[in-house]
């Protein structure tokens, strides 16, 4: 599932005001961390990432491996705050625009 610029913009806009909820550091992506991401994936839909200064990897690529292993979409990267997306399976809270 793509999603297009549209809908990405209104993302960005619902993702401005969330906190992170999962802080990245020096020891970069777990397996449980990825676990973790992903439930909270599948309660949330929308969720902010702050990768913080001492961790040695580009919050790009971090971006995209979560993305890949939870099967969400990079929303946007800017700085060190990653925001992916994904629907949930069941009771999809977030309606993207067509």
């Amino acid at each position: 599932m793509e999603i297009t610029s549209k809908q990405r913009a209104y993302l960005k806009s619902l993702a401005s005001n969330l906190t992170p909820i999962f802080q990245v550091g020096k020891a970069s992506i777990s397996p449980e961390m990825a676990t973790g991401i992903d439930e909270a994936l599948e309660k949330r839909e929308l969720i902010k990432i702050s990768v913080l200064k001492n961790c040695f990897d580009e919050p790009k690529e971090i971006a995209q491996t979560l993305a890949e292993r939870t099967h969400s979409q990079v929303v946007q990267v800017i700085g060190k705050k990653i925001v992916l997306y994904r629907p949930a399976k069941k009771d999809a809270k977030i309606q993207l625009p067509r």
